[in-house]
């Protein structure tokens, strides 16, 4: 299913073509402060439509995440990574999704604030 996503002000735009159902809370220090609800997602299935301009770039720890948000609204619409096997992915922030009704989303505590990233 596709679904189109934005950051607040609607400078960064995306199309994610994912089966969206289920989500992951996480712990970590930047995760627990921007309460963000992800789904991962293989890049392929992950088009922004506008707004590469307006993003930054925030890393930390092993460098490994790239924390993308808009430097106008200030919204983590989506990160980039990589799986342990080389994959490149997309970590959807699903409260950026427009037509979710997240009470439906069921989503699984992650406890990154254990691991070392």
């Amino acid at each position: 299913m596709k679904h189109q996503g934005s950051c607040h002000c609607g400078a960064v735009k995306f199309e994610v073509d994912a089966d969206l159902k289920e989500g992951i809370t996480c712990n970590c220090s930047i995760c627990n402060r921007k309460g963000t609800i992800l789904a991962f997602v293989p890049d392929s299935a992950f088009r922004l439509i506008s707004g590469s301009d307006s993003l930054t770039d925030y890393q930390f720890g092993k460098k490994s995440i790239h924390h993308t948000f808009c430097k106008v609204c200030g919204v983590t619409a989506f990160a980039s990574g990589k799986m342990p096997t080389g994959e490149p992915i997309k970590a959807i922030n699903l409260r950026c999704v427009e037509d979710l009704v997240l009470d439906e989303i069921k989503t699984q505590f992650f406890d990154g604030k254990s691991i070392q990233i």
